[in-house]
């Protein structure tokens, strides 16, 4: 299971946080599988909003760029173009790139380092809870409006409350209703802009 934690081949932190624990606890496959995907419904988010961006390319291209939209890149690419800027491809290309290799190259290099010094760390460090601040770092930046921030509320009190259900599911119940709340929080405020 170690080496699962740090396989260089797999580029999905998050999801391995969260499975190793289910695996460690005999967790039914189905739970397994299911928390990995909750967890990696975010790159659904990723591509609605950095896809349009590289509609104009190939497919083999855009495979490429579907596989480095990690949260990295997805916190720092749409604060250089935003929505606006889809259709003016103007140094788009370069600036992902540079910020998915060297996002790439840090993850493998992290994963190697890690694999050698594993047994050097000891247990009560508890470095899920390391991953969870380094995942904090990036995603507190992009709350910048009251949809966002309303729903990151929501997702954490419900986390925090579900913290002791089984399986990890109140991680899965808190981001479906983060991302509930958000939505239904813009709609509204899209309503009231109108009236």
């Amino acid at each position: 299971m170690a080496v699962l934690a740090h396989d260089p081949d797999v580029y999905a932190g998050s999801a391995q946080l969260a499975a190793l624990p289910l695996l460690a606890a005999g967790a039914p496959i189905w739970v397994i599988a299911f928390t990995a995907l909750m967890v990696n419904l975010r790159f659904v988010i990723f591509s609605a909003v950095i896809g349009p961006h590289f509609q104009h390319l190939n497919w083999r291209k855009r495979l490429w760029y579907g596989y480095h939209t990690v949260d990295l890149v997805m916190g720092l690419f749409p604060q250089r173009f935003p929505a606006h800027t889809v259709g003016k491809p103007a140094g788009k290309q370069g600036y992902f790139t540079g910020l998915a290799l060297s996002t790439w190259l840090a993850w493998q290099l992290g994963s190697i380092i890690g694999m050698v010094l594993a047994q050097q760390i000891p247990a009560s460090w508890g470095v899920g809870f390391a991953g969870s601040l380094a995942l904090l770092a990036i995603a507190i930046p992009l709350v910048k409006n009251r949809p966002t921030l309303v729903g990151v509320a929501v997702a954490c009190t419900v986390a925090v409350a579900t913290v002791n259900w089984p399986y990890r599911l109140g991680l899965v119940s808190a981001m479906l209703l983060g991302i509930a709340t958000a939505v239904l929080t813009e709609q509204r405020m899209a309503e009231r802009s109108e009236i």
